[in-house]
């Protein structure tokens, strides 16, 4: 167990003499036992930075420290460190048992019956114990992925590194397998970073979150911080299914004022936005209250133009004229009847709303996540 520390680390590839910098000044610190996870789209140097820490990608510049120690010259097998790849990369030709095994037998001086012990006690945890006798080809992907993680706590290393493991299961295997993961990784207390572009793994499975935008760290967060305080409209837009609404808006004195409505502002939010008059009006769709009736000024007419049920919510596609393409995103009870083409009032509360500055994208106004805790009722 350790920790793992990344110092304005960068990555520059050459492509035919232009440099292409795929990681860009990423620092994060991971906790001794924490469950660190990088998300972010395709291509934003996810997997780039989970290489640069084992040892498979150089670093250009910057530090990687292993419990204070710069390991940034250091070859991948001295830096004790056990990655879980995409494809989960066993060896066709060996059983289970010996998959399992190969990596201390290369590695280390343990007498084979060590080994065999520690090998089998791992596949009984995992569930896997009465598979070590197949071949990879003979399992299911669920169980590849189990003896792939085995592979790696057999090692009993200081870090976890794991690219998108779980991408190659159904959704419902996926499902089960983050549970399963969490719960492994508790009960090692291995300090562990996990890559995905599935920003519900991120938020089911992280103890914090590294959301990356080309190449450069958007914000480092727990999962509840980054969705109800994102540092700027990509985290907000990024984090959160169905995303959040937004609109372009300008400050014209106490209210924002669009093509589509106007939105009157309390004093305290207007200082918020001080010099700034060119917004960008945010909402979550579970935020929005759709009701019958309109009872003040943050109350709009709109129409109903599509119900997408799923199955405990409704996701309820708004417009402001009637035909017209959607202008909202709403999220209600599931039980509730609500029908194409049906007028209704859109209410948009200004505790919820998130206000950015339109041009640096930089978050003006959050919602507070402290006064949205004191209303959640405590178990």
């Amino acid at each position: 167990m350790a920790e793992l520390t990344l110092d304005n680390v960068t990555k520059v590839f050459d492509d035919n003499g232009t440099d292409i910098v795929a990681v860009d000044g990423v620092s994060v610190d991971i906790d001794d036992g924490e469950f660190l996870v990088l998300v972010g789209p395709s291509g934003c140097g996810k997997s780039t930075t989970l290489r640069m820490i084992a040892g498979l990608e150089t670093v250009s510049s910057g530090e990687i420290r292993l419990d204070g120690e710069v390991v940034n010259a250091q070859p991948p097998r001295e830096r004790d460190i056990a990655m879980v790849f995409q494809s989960y990369a066993l060896y066709p030709h060996m059983t289970v048992k010996e998959n399992m095994s190969f990596g201390l037998e290369e590695s280390t001086d343990m007498p084979d019956s060590e080994i065999s012990s520690l090998v089998e006690e791992t596949a009984e945890m995992l569930g896997i114990g009465d598979l070590l006798g197949r071949k990879p080809g003979e399992l299911s992907g669920g169980q590849q992925q189990r003896v792939a993680l085995g592979r790696a706590i057999v090692r009993d290393p200081k870090v976890f590194l794991m690219d998108e493991p779980l991408s190659n299961l159904d959704a419902q295997l996926r499902s089960q397998m983050r549970t399963e993961l969490q719960r492994i990784q508790e009960n090692l207390g291995v300090s562990t970073v996990y890559v995905t572009h599935d920003q519900t793994e991120a938020m089911t499975m992280g103890d914090r979150i590294a959301i990356l935008n080309d190449g450069e760290l958007q914000q480092v967060a727990t999962p509840l911080e980054a969705y109800h305080e994102p540092t700027n409209q990509f985290v907000a837009k990024f984090i959160g299914e169905p995303s959040m609404n937004f609109f372009e808006m300008e400050m014209q004195g106490d209210r924002l004022t669009s093509d589509l409505f106007d939105y009157p502002l309390s004093e305290e939010t207007r200082e918020a936005l001080g010099d700034t008059t060119h917004v960008t009006f945010g909402i979550r769709p579970e935020d929005i209250e759709v009701v019958s009736e309109a009872a003040d000024d943050h109350d709009f007419e709109m129409v109903i133009d599509v119900v997408e049920p799923m199955g405990n919510e409704n996701n309820v596609y708004l417009s402001f004229e009637t035909g017209g393409d959607a202008d909202l995103v709403a999220t209600v009870d599931g039980m509730r009847s609500l029908d194409a083409g049906q007028p209704v009032v859109a209410r948009l509360p200004e505790p919820a709303i998130h206000l950015f500055d339109t041009q640096s994208g930089s978050a003006l106004k959050n919602r507070s996540l402290d006064e949205l805790e004191e209303t959640e009722p405590r178990l």
